[in-house]
């Protein structure tokens, strides 16, 4: 397949493609003309390199996951981690959008007044909240 077929099958720009291959995520087969071509195949390593970016890694992380021959060797413990980093984020942010919640619909006369706002402030100016956010 030639570039333009691939760009247009996986809904990537053609800058996109010459990028991954700058990067060394994808090989052309050789080419047609003055366009690179590609093997099949190469659709199967973008579907794995968009689902990677989806869970938040980087280039670097997930071209560390493909061997030299375009096969796959992926770090099942590397994944794990980042797992439970997307999950402990996840519950942070869900803290953080109850605390918006209430303090969106407190009962409290004024934001002053609540203890929960207060405690939120707290967590915010001791850097609490920050530090979480990067864990």
């Amino acid at each position: 397949m030639d570039i333009a077929e691939v760009a247009q099958r996986s809904g990537m720009a053609a800058s996109t493609l010459r990028y991954y291959e700058k990067k060394g995520l994808i090989k052309p087969v050789g080419r047609n003309g003055l366009r690179r071509t590609y093997a099949p195949g190469v659709l199967d390593t973008l579907a794995i390199i968009s689902l990677g970016q989806s869970a938040g890694l980087s280039l670097d992380e997930i071209g560390s996951m493909f061997t030299p021959d375009g096969g796959t060797s992926i770090d099942r413990a590397f994944l794990l981690a980042k797992a439970e980093q997307i999950e402990a984020l996840a519950k942070r942010l869900k803290a953080m959008s109850e605390g918006l919640r209430h303090a969106a619909a407190c009962p409290a006369p004024s934001h002053a007044e609540c203890p929960k706002f207060q405690r939120l402030l707290k967590a915010a100016a001791s850097g609490a909240i920050e530090r979480s956010l990067r864990m």
